[in-house]
């Protein structure tokens, strides 16, 4: 919708979505929410997450006659929803999660209803606000709540699901819940920091990681700086506790999105080339601590640096909040294959000598646990670690449900360590 269409819009209830694909490419067919038709009737839902097991539930759905419009699991939840048993839409939720593996908030509106849904392990955030006294909203961050002036209420619990209508909130515990599994990327780089998870601002925490990587990796320099925007807030926090003071040497152009988020390393690469300019009065000739939030790819970070050092650096050294990401991501964000993380293949003075900095360290994941001040069991760090909250035993391809007579979904094996003590998740 254009923004002055917005006011003329009839109706008393909306959902929307800002698309990061982890499951089918960002073309504009897999836009969400998706808009589906059952036998429950019709609905729209979006999703943020990522189902383990769409390839089988999108098989059994095609063999019972279904024809899908997009490639991702988004709408494989939708048309289960749309059609799931129950005489409510709270049954019918949980009906739906019952069949579902894998990490996911969803939220969907009917012509009546409001409902959200959020895995048993709670992997992705989903949070609760009131509106005026009088309606309601579900957001994955708090702080979309305080653009629409609603009031904080509480989180969708792990496993809850959620009902809104012309009777009010309705709430039913429809999986139990399994261990706590919040992805601590969220944490580090994912949400934004003036967001609230587990009552605790963002911005703060990721001031303490900062904090923590300067007691780890100290080093001597003449300024302390900031890949905008994601890794300010810890920049910060490494000046104060270093005593090396903190000054702003790359500007963001506000017109470019996020790099990491972007679905191809081609736009990635560019992304980089739009999104910094460095300031030279500032760096010329200084020594930089350069903190930044996370290294994926590798692909990235030399181009943060190669400009620094065109810019007139005298030496460079990274300092990164995040420990070597290793492992694939198969829980929503884009990093499901271990060959294309940097870390999982190279040592750490390899990968310096490839970003071209002086120096590289990462904060350990002790550093982390001490930052976010909550115990590493209560998070999902199998990026780092490879002991995944749930059983993980394929990797599906991202475009698996692209690929011309896919018949069943490609897989590949993947090694995944999960805690024996864990449960199955069914």
């Amino acid at each position: 919708f254009e923004e002055h269409d917005l006011g003329h819009l009839p109706g008393h209830v909306a959902i929307g979505h800002t698309r990061y694909s982890t499951t089918g490419s960002s073309r504009s067919e897999n836009a969400q929410p998706v808009h589906v038709e059952g036998t429950n009737g019709e609905l729209a839902l979006g999703h943020n997450g990522n189902l383990l097991n769409a390839d089988v539930l999108r098989d059994d759905l095609e063999d019972s006659g279904t024809d899908f419009e997009t490639s991702t699991d988004t709408e494989i939840a939708a048309r289960l929803l749309a059609s799931a048993p129950g005489s409510s839409w709270l049954e019918r939720a949980a009906s739906t999660m019952k069949v579902l593996s894998g990490a996911y908030c969803f939220v969907a509106v009917t012509p009546d209803s409001l409902i959200a849904m959020r895995d048993p392990y709670g992997v992705r955030p989903l949070s609760i606000g009131r509106l005026n006294g009088k309606g309601w909203v579900i957001a994955s961050e708090t702080c979309a709540l305080d653009h629409l002036g609603a009031k904080f209420v509480r989180e969708v619990e792990p496993g809850e699901a959620v009902v809104i209508d012309s009777e009010g909130f309705h709430a039913e515990q429809a999986l139990e819940k399994r261990r706590d599994a919040l992805c601590v990327f969220e944490y580090i780089y994912f949400a934004r920091p003036d967001s609230v998870m587990r009552g605790k601002l963002l911005q703060p925490t990721r001031a303490n990681m900062g904090r923590e990587l300067a007691r780890e990796a100290p080093v001597d320099a003449d300024i302390v700086i900031g890949v905008p925007d994601s890794a300010t807030a810890a920049a910060i926090g490494y000046a104060n506790e270093s005593g090396i003071p903190y000054t702003e040497g790359l500007v963001k152009n506000r017109y470019v999105g996020r790099t990491f988020i972007k679905p191809d390393q081609r736009l990635r690469e560019q992304g980089v080339r739009l999104k910094f300019n460095p300031l030279r009065q500032v760096i010329e000739g200084k020594r930089l601590i350069v903190v930044d939030d996370s290294i994926v790819r590798g692909t990235t970070t030399p181009k943060v640096v190669e400009m620094l050092r065109n810019a007139g650096a005298a030496s460079i050294h990274m300092r990164i909040c995040a420990p070597p990401i290793v492992h694939p991501c198969h829980f929503g964000i884009d990093m499901a294959t271990q060959w294309e993380l940097i870390a999982a293949h190279q040592e750490i003075e390899d990968i310096r000598q490839h970003i071209g900095a002086d120096s590289l360290a990462y904060l350990s994941l002790d550093g982390l646990m001490r930052a976010v001040e909550q115990p590493e069991d209560s998070f999902c760090t199998a990026c780092f670690t490879g002991e995944y909250p749930m059983p993980v035993q394929l990797q599906m391809d991202k475009l698996v449900f692209e690929r011309p007579g896919r018949g069943k979904a490609r897989k590949v094996p993947v090694t995944a360590a999960v805690p024996a003590s864990e449960p199955d998740s069914g």
